[in-house]
């Protein structure tokens, strides 16, 4: 059994959340062992604020690199068929030759950082031909005035809370190709990262399923 998406705890873990939903959205329930929810939150909040606090500043790109890495070694001793690559850089855009689309259309997710207010994580968990669909983990029933003012033309961001398992937005493409700092940005290419993953049987490739090619 799969379980709802989650909602961050604070203003902080997004991205804790974003690599625990991904796994949710992956794999039942039953098969994710206590070992990686552990893993995930010791790994992340590692970034101090201004002030010295711990965690206040999120989760830096070293600890999401780290923590890729450290799910693919969990899949070498057969824990978890977890698939994980980390990406950075020009790699990391919105479009048919994007190595994020095809990992979506291939039933994968991908835990991608852009601009929310602040840098952020959010989950994707499928794309058409225009749209991709996200969860984001950070709570609202409503879009605020500030939030809506920072759209552009291309279209609207939807709103879903009726996909609990799945997305909570549809957000068009053209949002995250944008180097600036609005809403959904990827941001510049220098500081653009993701997190791609798999479930190792549920992936598809050309040898599981005639779907791909179509």
């Amino acid at each position: 059994m799969k379980n709802p998406l989650h909602y961050q705890l604070s203003e902080y873990d997004c991205g804790p959340t974003s690599m625990l939903n991904a796994l949710s959205f992956l794999f039942e329930r039953e098969d994710i062992p206590p070992e990686v929810i552990r893993n995930i939150m010791l790994y992340t909040l590692d970034c101090y604020s201004n002030e010295g606090h711990p965690g206040k500043s999120g989760t830096s790109h070293m600890a999401m690199m780290f923590l890729s890495n450290w799910l693919n070694r969990f899949r070498e001793i057969r824990q978890l068929n977890v698939i994980c690559e980390y990406i950075t850089g020009e790699q990391v855009f919105i479009g048919e030759t994007s190595r994020i689309n095809d990992a979506l259309n291939r039933g994968g997710a991908v835990v991608v950082r852009l601009f929310y207010d602040v840098q952020h994580y959010a989950l994707l968990t499928g794309a058409d031909d225009k749209n991709i669909y996200m969860f984001d983990p950070y709570y609202e029933d409503e879009f605020t005035d500030e939030h809506w003012s920072q759209f552009i033309p291309e279209g609207d961001v939807e709103l879903v809370l009726d996909q609990p398992l799945k997305y909570n937005r549809i957000v068009p493409f053209g949002y995250f190709n944008r180097e600036d700092d609005v809403l959904y940005a990827l941001g510049k290419f220098e500081n653009r990262e993701a997190v791609i993953l798999y479930n190792q049987k549920t992936e598809k490739t050309p040898e599981k399923t005639i779907e791909y090619f179509i």
